[in-house]
């Protein structure tokens, strides 16, 4: 079975908050008509709230029959997807009542979704993992986050929280993360854990770029820290593989888009956990920026 890919004739309009820009778009069939970004505002929810209402009634002077409206936002959201318990990376952003706000100020039903797994949703309909009946999105960044896509529509799990590979953990008593937990993915295998890793290993501080730099061009300190995070990754994978057999998994993020280097290693290690069991599939992300705003607005048109 394939994924079902919207009518030509369907225009919702997609919206994706980040901790720096807020992003809009409209989306007809598999086209994106046109793509809007302005600073997020850093004087508290409200002032969000306000400045993506403005930005759909912008868009929907230019495209009034997109009526549909999906946002996406970096943190997780409560069981029935209204509010957003907290956005680390937007000031002042803890227990918003989302949905309601931006009903208030524009009068028309808002569809609430995190923004990896819009993006999971993006790349299963559009992108990496067209045509796929399984897929799981992995953004690998400052954090990590996923997404799970079965028969076109995101998996959920009892609870709400299916997909937060993130804060899987590796490594009992490691290094904290920002959710508390010892030893998540994300505290040993992130953009932030390699920065924080490879500055400590080269006594200076060293960013995520510069890391993986001196670790392709073999610096020994900086290439072990640089393979062990990917050897994270992988074995996580590997791991999925076994607990749900997806049929590919995409990459995206900004550590990902160091391009081979990252996907050698990281298939490498999910080739090793997972021999004997089933191969793993990995794909690099195609829709790169835009899959925040093709994803909320997927997720407009699926409810």
């Amino acid at each position: 079975m394939t994924n079902p890919i919207p009518s030509a004739q369907t225009a919702s309009i997609g919206v994706d908050v980040g901790g720096t820009k807020i992003a809009c778009g409209v989306l007809r069939g598999d086209q994106l008509l046109e793509r809007h970004v302005q600073p997020t505002p850093e004087t508290g929810w409200e002032a969000v709230l306000d400045a993506i209402a403005a930005q759909v009634q912008q868009i929907q002077r230019a495209h009034p029959e997109a009526r549909l409206i999906g946002v996406g936002i970096p943190g997780p959201l409560n069981a029935d997807r209204t509010r957003v318990k907290f956005a680390p990376n937007i000031y002042g952003f803890t227990d918003v009542p989302m949905v309601d706000g931006l009903r208030d100020r524009l009068g028309q039903r808002i569809i609430l979704e995190n923004d990896a797994k819009a993006a999971a949703l993006a790349e299963a309909h559009l992108g990496a993992a067209r045509g796929a009946e399984s897929s799981v999105y992995v953004t690998v960044s400052t954090g990590i986050g996923a997404g799970i896509v079965i028969n076109g529509r995101i998996w959920r799990g009892r609870h709400g929280i299916a997909g937060e590979l993130g804060h899987v953990t590796v490594m009992p008593g490691g290094p904290v993360s920002g959710a508390g937990l010892d030893g998540a993915l994300e505290a040993m295998a992130s953009g932030t854990a390699i920065a924080r890793d490879a500055s400590y290993a080269l006594n200076r501080e060293v960013s995520t770029a510069e890391a993986f730099s001196l670790a392709q061009q073999g610096h020994p300190g900086a290439r072990r820290v640089v393979m062990q995070a990917l050897k994270h990754i992988g074995v996580a994978l590997a791991d999925l593989q076994k607990v749900l057999d997806p049929e590919v998994f995409v990459i995206g993020g900004g550590v990902a888009s160091v391009g081979d280097f990252f996907f050698q290693g990281v298939q490498a290690a999910a080739n090793d956990y997972a021999a004997g069991f089933a191969p793993v599939t990995i794909r690099r992300a195609q829709l790169g920026t835009d899959a925040g705003v093709i994803g909320a607005a997927l997720a407009a048109q699926h409810g």
